[in-house]
């Protein structure tokens, strides 16, 4: 799984609505969120931005919450705690990575974490 992009100082985005489309237009693999019907490039363009920012944001919102329970599950209080080591693998990462995601939610859940990304502490 790949890191993220260290994105430093900049606002979270709000996201723009994700509106789920019905089955039979998911399994197209030509359609995606009605982008195809758009014929005005503008249009096109901001559309698409707005998912990419969308995207991003849900992301971001996303590594936090593994940030979180990276945390929880190595906390010492557990009885079934995780090293990094097993937390690396059940997530796919490496196991400074992990390390590095355990500390990030830790911060996280003490509220230190606020205003930043999760690559900043990254």
């Amino acid at each position: 799984m790949a890191e993220p992009t260290p994105r430093r100082n900049e606002p979270r985005l709000r996201p723009a609505p994700l509106l789920f489309e019905p089955a039979e237009a998911a399994a197209d693999p030509e359609h995606f969120f009605d982008l195809e019907s758009i014929e005005d490039p503008r249009e096109l363009l901001s559309r698409a931005t707005e998912l990419t920012q969308a995207f991003r944001a849900a992301a971001d919102r996303a590594v936090e919450f593994q940030a979180v329970a990276a945390a929880q599950l190595a906390d010492p209080r557990r009885f079934d705690r995780l090293t990094p080591a097993d937390i690396a693998e059940r997530a796919e990462w490496t196991e400074d990575y992990a390390k590095k995601m355990v500390e990030f939610g830790r911060d996280l859940m003490r509220g230190e974490g606020e205003g930043r990304t999760s690559a900043d502490s990254l």
